[in-house]
């Protein structure tokens, strides 16, 4: 009988080191409670990268979160609502990038540059702070957003943050270029853009031919994939046609 006893008591043992050992190779997540960050009456901006994380066994893009202020948070997850969406999205850019730059653009005659699709957010964003082995992100909790508040762009990558910045400028209006609009053959940047996002919009990636008007009248071409769109941002669906005497 006391053999039988330790035995069970060993087997016990047993079990309880392999739980402990199968926990510690297990992917470990630690978070901290949520918090909202940006403005209630701002635009933050979701910037993907073509990183992902498996999270809560989701697959999830990652990235950086451009805040109304001009802050920026790196290492930010996507999850919940829209997250499937934004990969494909991201997946289709990076694929009309590689086919387009290094190419002409056959108006202005000036190279096409790479374009980056990044996800506005109207208000407060709420976030959570989680360490997955070792490495601490931040998990945008966007099935807990009005879905009405979330809208997709695309434009020239390092005009994403002067694009967030147009957003959050008073005054600032979206318009779309007619299609003879003299924009397209400036040999510059902005012309470029004007007539790729055109192009990109050809291709599945969402209409473009969209510009942001500033106050000052410096203008920011972009496109608009098809999803997400929300309706309270009024960048998604501009209602006049931009003219330069405007």
């Amino acid at each position: 009988m006391s053999a039988l006893k330790y035995a069970i008591v060993g087997v016990v043992v047993v079990v309880v080191v392999i739980a402990a050992a199968l926990t510690l190779l297990l992917p470990t997540q630690h978070k901290a409670p949520i918090q909202y960050v940006g403005s209630p009456s701002g635009y933050e901006a979701f910037v993907p990268s073509s990183q992902t994380v498996n999270y809560h066994g989701h697959t999830d893009p990652v990235g950086d979160l451009i805040l109304s202020n001009g802050a920026v948070i790196h290492d930010v997850i996507w999850n919940g609502q829209y997250a499937s969406t934004i990969i494909q999205n991201h997946n289709q850019i990076n694929q009309l990038n590689n086919q387009f730059v290094g190419q002409t653009d056959p108006v202005n005659h000036q190279p096409y540059v790479p374009l980056q699709d990044f996800y506005v957010i109207k208000g407060q964003v709420p976030i959570e702070q989680v360490t997955i082995n070792g490495q601490t992100y931040y998990v945008i909790q966007a099935s807990s957003i009005n879905p009405a508040n979330i809208a997709g762009f695309y434009t020239y990558y390092k005009w994403v943050p002067n694009a967030v910045v147009a957003m959050n400028t008073p005054g600032t209006y979206a318009a779309g270029l007619p299609g003879n609009s003299p924009v397209f053959q400036w040999a510059n940047t902005t012309g470029t853009v004007a007539y790729q996002t055109m192009i990109y919009g050809g291709y599945g990636a969402g209409p473009g031919g969209y510009v942001l008007v500033l106050p000052n009248k410096t203008i920011i071409p972009y496109g608009i994939p098809f999803s997400p769109a929300g309706s309270a941002i009024p960048f998604d669906s501009p209602q006049q046609t931009y003219n330069l005497s405007s």
